[in-house]
């Protein structure tokens, strides 16, 4: 990616040290169009005096911004939120880590990735079904129908699906349709990629995507009834408890 050079100088403002820094949303799921706000996700490591002591530091950081026309929207957690985000059936989180458009990275990121594998299990469908609902609930409301929210259903459930049959966390379109191979992607990602962020769809059948919203929400709940994934982490917690106090001494 050809990123604005402005985004490495936020990520080096950042008050504490990063563990990692990745980019999310459409940039991630791929298919940004020339306007789409950069969604820059990461984790924090606040030192130990601001976390023992009576001042305590941001459990979360949350900056929105605008430079050269471009809005950028930086969020960061603690390691501690993080790691319990991870012990959670939370998708964005394990998005964010595996995230292949990393911005900062160190050694401990390597590391949190290998016992993050763990931390997927069966459960982590729930989040998938309850991204795709929203999304076509905003579909349908808006007039005229937008591309993006479209977009967003199909990525969500062909995550989903892919993460119960192979326990990979896959979060670009692209490289998922190679697998699923639905015809009607590449027009939408390419219509999204050429036009603005809002744009909007012209003859769309909803008819027809309603029948694949059933159709893939249908196929996500048989991969999550065969998925061979733990029903919950099992090791994971030990590590990332190690993990964590080690960050913290060293901070």
């Amino acid at each position: 990616m050809n990123l604005p050079t402005f985004i490495s100088a936020i990520i080096e403002q950042q008050p504490y040290p990063l563990l990692f820094a990745t980019i999310s949303g459409s940039h991630l799921y791929g298919f940004p169009s020339p306007d789409s706000d950069y969604d820059l996700r990461g984790v924090h490591i606040l030192p130990m005096k601001e976390v023992v002591g009576l001042d305590t530091g941001a459990e979360t950081i949350e900056i929105s911004k605008v430079s050269d026309s471009l809005e950028i929207d930086l969020v960061t957690h603690d390691i501690k939120k993080f790691f319990l985000l991870l012990l959670k059936k939370n998708g964005y989180v394990l998005e964010q880590l595996y995230s292949p458009l990393i911005l900062k990275t160190t050694p401990e990121h390597e590391e949190l990735k290998v016992i993050s594998q763990d931390c997927i299990t069966r459960h982590h469908s729930h989040h998938y079904f309850g991204f795709a609902a929203t999304q076509w609930k905003l579909f349908e409301k808006e007039q005229p129908h937008r591309v993006k929210p479209l977009l967003y259903i199909y990525r969500v459930f062909l995550t989903g699906i892919y993460l119960m049959q192979t326990g990979v966390v896959e979060a670009n379109l692209i490289k998922l349709n190679e697998v699923f191979n639905l015809p009607y992607i590449p027009d939408l990602i390419a219509q999204k990629l050429a036009d603005a962020e809002k744009s909007t769809l012209s003859n769309v059948d909803v008819a027809f995507h309603h029948r694949e919203y059933e159709r893939l929400r249908d196929r996500l709940q048989e991969a999550y009834e065969a998925s061979t994934l733990p029903e919950a982490p099992t090791t994971a917690q030990a590590a990332l408890h190690d993990l964590l106090l080690r960050l913290r001494i060293k901070s």
